[in-house]
């Protein structure tokens, strides 16, 4: 990396997110300069305002493109390619991107990235294992049971950590140039076998109940969450989490060089996220 590359603030966007806060501080600690993608940002950056957009692209030539709520957001793919299109043009020469392991929106995102005329890198992550520590799921299992559409079905839940690294790694040494890495963890969980071990490390009972999709809505909307937030969920949990992902990849190890981190860590390390308060 020459100093020019150095001295250019990488674009991390999502920058409060779970990757997003993860990957800025890795890329911080490496002394690199970083500008924060989210609408409370010195310089905001909101996917729903395109009119900002070039104020924080100015003088990046990386970007960790993380696109919130998710890629399979309706109108996603749309904003990804023409965000893309805005950067090049700006002179943005490396996009790392975050995508959805099983969206068929995320792949379209995906080739939005490929042809835009940076070099790319694409992170394809299965479910993240600190949606169980870091998201609405956490008030559930502090109240002691947790009820998801997902039953016997297995997940390699991949560590938001190895993904942060995966991301460095991608935006800051070569190699990775127009490379595709689909990363899980080492081993496949159904989410009733995951919050047994979370109630595990955490010395607590918790118990996990599988409902029906249509069910589950049904409990979204009485809680009042935003209709597009409803549909989202019951579209990842109704057809994303079918059995399409039920399937370990090298993907860490080719990027990183080193196996995923395992579930039983993860426990280990939050454990005190789930005790009683």
């Amino acid at each position: 990396m020459n100093s020019s590359e150095k001295d250019s603030p990488i674009l991390v966007l999502g920058a409060t997110g779970k990757t997003g806060r993860r990957v800025a501080e890795r890329l911080q600690r490496l002394g690199m300069a970083v500008r924060p993608g989210h609408r409370g940002a010195a310089i905001p950056f909101d996917w729903q305002d395109s009119a900002g957009w070039q104020a924080a692209l100015r003088g990046v030539k990386k970007v960790y493109l993380s696109y919130q709520p998710d890629l399979a957001a309706p109108g996603a793919v749309a904003t990804v390619a023409h965000f893309c299109r805005l950067a090049v043009d700006g002179g943005v020469q490396k996009i790392v991107l975050l995508s959805g392991r099983g969206e068929d929106e995320a792949r379209q995102a995906e080739q939005a990235v490929a042809r835009s005329g940076a070099d790319w890198t694409v992170l394809r992550a299965s479910w993240f294992m600190q949606n169980f520590s870091e998201s609405f799921i956490l008030d559930e299992l502090l109240n002691g049971a947790l009820a998801l559409p997902p039953g016997e079905i297995p997940e390699p839940f991949i560590d938001a950590d190895d993904i942060a690294e995966a991301a460095v790694a991608a935006l800051t040494r070569p190699g990775h140039e127009n490379t595709l890495y689909e990363l899980t963890g080492p081993r496949l969980m159904t989410f009733a076998q995951a919050v047994a071990e979370v109630a595990a490390a955490s010395g607590r009972e918790i118990r996990y109940r599988q409902v029906p999709v249509d069910e589950y809505v049904a409990y979204l909307r009485a809680a009042q969450l935003p209709a597009e937030w409803v549909a989202l969920l019951a579209y990842l949990f109704g057809t994303v989490l079918d059995g399409r992902n039920a399937s370990l990849t090298d993907g860490v190890q080719r990027c990183l060089g080193r196996a995923p981190r395992d579930f039983s860590a993860y426990t280990a390390a939050a454990a005190g996220v789930w005790q009683a308060q």
